[in-house]
């Protein structure tokens, strides 16, 4: 016992020496999540060591509190001392009373600000429903009503399609029958952010115009800012290659960006490649991998170990903020990275006058993954703002196998933050899509209800998945709240850290 509380008293004094820092950063966001950024700073410190042996010795004594302490760490920290010190019949040398962020207080600010930025009209459970909109509810009114009714309580519109006057159109609906049946809903925008897909294919075989090329394992393909229709390699002889493989691309500059052995993923990772050579206006890749044959025109390209130089928000994405100003309640930012992408959205929302729209940063790259304690620190400099799990692209990004592991890290991060998210993608959706459940997905939607939100795609049974995720998050809901994880170190904990004090030390607080 007197190993776990000298163990317990090095992991305090650790954050008390931190306090200083983290008193720094909860001076420079918004009053309302003062206690959100020093917790978040504590909660840092926390995961640089490996908690497992610590949780299960204090398990023995019925002290199991410092695997779900994500909301109030110091707190949790100070009673399991304690305790520990009360067990052994010694003085208590720290008084708990002088540390007030404790379960129900972190409980209490995860709940505010969720509210402030989803609904507060809540029912027989807590996790929202968030629903993207099919182009059809501009004329189809009977499907918005048949949604609000299932249980859909926000909006997603997917700014990547259609334009301003069928936006315009699915937003009246949207209002009208929330006026229509008494059941508030929100209305979510994602902008667009700077979309890495292959360009349009136009070849022309048998006088037919075919929109794909084909590719297999071993083959090279060019990647181009030329002007191209694309290619299909040619062959002499049906075995000696004439020509590569070819395809453009709809951002000239990505070519710039990469470099030899990065490597690329096509459509979802489909079709996994490695550039082997690069010249001013193309590279050449080496194909890896093929789950799939043919790579068609407009599919998304990740380049998870690329750095990217384009801006976060494009010229079209400024352009929209008026419009989803005037109609949002929430905004969606896609391809965020860095603390200054943040930054520059914020300046934007300032021009513009606004203050008040809730902001969800999509963390759907390697990138923002890795920084995301410090972009939240940015973020929490406006009061009503929220993080999307953008499991899709991730997975894509930082593999497959990893997938599990980095969403709960994200929830992990954002509880200590007390920042509500939103879990996307592919959930029930070979319900949405085809009409029935999938074991695996009914199981993924129990491991939601962790969320402040879910989201849905759109598909022909999207009602019926709508009813399902409701039904089952009630369920759900009565067994758990939130997680007890095993607490391992955590890299991305100890790195962050070590960019915090450094950016402090040298008093460059912009991060």
């Amino acid at each position: 016992m007197e190993q776990i509380e000298q163990e317990l008293i090095r992991i305090y004094e650790a954050i008390l020496e931190g306090e200083s820092m983290a008193t720094h950063l909860a001076d420079s966001v918004h009053p309302s999540y003062y206690e959100s950024a020093r917790n978040l700073y504590h909660y840092l410190i926390l995961r640089t060591f490996d908690l497992r042996k610590i949780h299960d010795r204090l398990s023995e004594f019925g002290i199991s509190a410092i695997r779900t302490s994500e909301g109030y760490v110091l707190k949790n920290i100070v009673n399991a001392l304690k305790i520990i010190q009360l067990l052994q019949g010694k003085e208590i040398l720290v008084d708990t009373a002088q540390f007030p962020l404790g379960h129900k207080k972190a409980k209490k600010l995860l709940k505010k600000h969720s509210n402030q930025l989803f609904n507060k009209n809540h029912k027989k459970y807590t996790t929202e429903i968030m629903v993207t909109m099919p182009t059809e509810i501009c004329e189809d009114e009977l499907l918005v009503e048949k949604l609000i009714l299932a249980g859909m309580e926000i909006a997603r519109i997917n700014l990547s399609h259609d334009g301003p006057e069928v936006w315009e159109k699915m937003v009246v609906n949207l209002r009208k029958a929330s006026i229509a049946l008494n059941k508030p809903i929100k209305i979510y925008m994602d902008l667009s952010g700077p979309k890495i897909r292959t360009a349009t294919i136009k070849i022309e075989k048998k006088g037919k115009e075919q929109d794909f090329i084909r590719l297999k394992k071993g083959e090279h393909l060019t990647l181009t800012s030329r002007p191209t229709d694309g290619e299909n390699a040619k062959y002499k002889d049906g075995n000696q290659l004439i020509k590569n493989a070819e395809i453009g691309i709809q951002i000239p500059e990505i070519i710039n960006d990469l470099n030899i052995g990065d490597p690329v993923f096509f459509d979802d990772g489909m079709i996994e490649a490695t550039v082997i050579g690069k010249s001013k206006e193309e590279v050449e890749l080496v194909i890896t991998n093929t789950h799939k044959s043919k790579l068609k025109g407009r599919k998304g390209i990740n380049i998870p170990n690329t750095h990217v130089s384009l801006p976060s928000l494009t010229d079209d994405d400024i352009d929209n903020l008026p419009f989803v100003l005037q109609h949002a309640d929430i905004l969606g930012y896609s391809f965020v990275r860095t603390p200054q992408d943040v930054k520059r959205l914020y300046q934007e929302l300032e021009k513009l006058g606004n203050s008040d729209i809730g902001v969800v940063l999509k963390i759907e790259n390697k990138e923002a993954f890795e920084n995301l304690s410090l972009l939240l620190f940015e973020a929490m400099k406006r009061p009503n703002i929220g993080v999307m799990i953008a499991r899709g692209d991730l997975a894509v990004e930082l593999g497959y196998e990893r997938i599990a592991e980095v969403q709960q890290q994200i929830l992990w991060f954002c509880e200590a933050a007390h920042i509500p998210t939103i879990w996307a993608t592919q959930v029930l959706e070979n319900l949405a899509k085809k009409g029935i459940a999938t074991r695996a997905e009914v199981s993924d939607v129990s491991l939601s209800a962790q969320a402040e939100c879910v989201m849905l795609n759109k598909g022909p049974h999207i009602v019926e998945a709508v009813e399902l995720l409701k039904n089952i998050l009630i369920r759900i809901e009565k067994h758990y709240s939130k997680k007890k994880p095993s607490m391992r170190a955590l890299n991305v904990a100890k790195l962050k850290l070590e960019k915090l004090n450094s950016l402090i030390t040298t008093n460059n607080l912009n991060i």
